[in-house]
């Protein structure tokens, strides 16, 4: 690809991955993304990262790639609870 999307989208996907083996994860594998995410919260969430890890970039230790990596995650994170949010609302109830 033209704009090096491939060797950014790998190093995105190791960034994740390396989320779910590092500090965010509890003992038993919880994150606090699980929590907010079961209270109905998750999407707005998400999208409050999305504006703070934009805002902060060239702010905190200067132009730094991580958050430019978090907004990208978060991003995804926002797309999957839309995906939940739709899912449920297009669900046929019970009547």
């Amino acid at each position: 690809m033209k704009f090096n999307e491939h060797t950014n989208l790998n190093d995105v996907l190791d960034y994740i991955e390396k989320t779910y083996s590092g500090h965010y994860t509890s003992e038993n594998g919880i994150q606090s993304m699980d929590l907010i995410s079961s209270s109905g919260r998750g999407l707005d969430f998400c999208l409050g990262n999305v504006m703070k890890y934009a805002a902060r970039y060239g702010k905190k230790n200067g132009a730094n790639k991580i958050d430019l990596m978090k907004i990208i995650h978060y991003t995804l994170l926002a797309m999957n609870e839309h995906d939940i949010k739709e899912s449920n609302e297009t669900r046929p109830t019970n009547t």
